[in-house]
């Protein structure tokens, strides 16, 4: 199936199938990109920033327990991540999270 001519990736089974999909898929975010753009929706978030201040993300090195590098090695390879990929992830989300208890108090 050509990407033009899909509306919304499928329902996936697994995580792995998901993966699959969007490696077969690489344009599918780039046309509804394109589409949003086209229809007025983009908003100000992260990818805007980056794509109109054409700023690349940071580089930081952290030093992590063996135990914990391990875990997140093991995790990551069940969700068809990156380790690197899938630590950046949960950073983001705890971050998140304390922003968003920072605020209710």
């Amino acid at each position: 199936m050509a990407t033009d001519e899909i509306k919304a990736p499928p329902h996936f089974s697994s995580e792995r199938e998901e993966a699959e999909w969007w490696d077969n898929n690489p344009d599918f975010i780039l046309q509804e990109l394109r589409r949003a753009k086209a229809e007025g929706r983009l908003g100000h978030g992260t990818a805007v920033r980056r794509a109109t201040e054409k700023q690349a993300a940071k580089s930081t090195t952290i030093r992590l327990d063996e135990g914990d590098l391990n875990l997140a090695r093991t995790q990551a390879e069940r969700k068809g991540l990156r380790y690197q990929t899938y630590l950046k992830m949960l950073i983001h989300e705890a971050l998140g999270r304390e922003e968003a208890a920072a605020g209710k108090q």
